[in-house]
């Protein structure tokens, strides 16, 4: 694996699955991401975490903790597969993780999670398949 780091957020290359992932933050936001291999690119160990952010922010966010005092701390599970995909990441926060339903609804609503939305309709089509031939 290579890495890429900076004052609070940190970036790898997996050549094994061939994917760029990047996270930022620290315990009162801390997010992950899918990145592509541009969005890698334009990472660099000088740039600032707001820099950092605004690229990882362009990618596939993969899991998200909020715990920033302006209500109760939650986590997004946006891909279920987060800690196999980034073994090497902090997955830091906590708090309440929100329901498939719930995060299904978000990445429909909010523009900010488009990138999300087939890895979710694809999931939310098996779990549905999966009920009805449970009943």
């Amino acid at each position: 694996m290579e890495f890429k780091e900076g004052y609070g957020w940190k970036a790898c290359y997996d050549e094994e699955k061939g994917k760029y992932f990047g996270e930022s933050g620290g315990i009162m936001s801390y997010h992950l991401y899918e990145l592509t291999e541009d969005l890698y690119g334009l990472l660099n160990s000088k740039m600032t975490e707001s820099d950092a952010w605004t690229i990882m922010d362009q990618g596939r966010h993969l899991f998200m903790s909020v715990d920033d005092r302006c209500g109760p701390p939650y986590t997004i599970v946006f891909d279920d597969e987060c800690k196999e995909l980034c073994p090497w990441a902090k997955f830091i926060g906590g708090g309440r993780v929100w329901s498939d339903e719930l995060t299904d609804a978000a990445v429909e609503v909010f523009a900010s999670e488009e990138n999300n939305r087939e890895q979710r309709r694809s999931k939310r089509k098996k779990r549905e398949e999966k009920r009805k031939e449970e009943k």
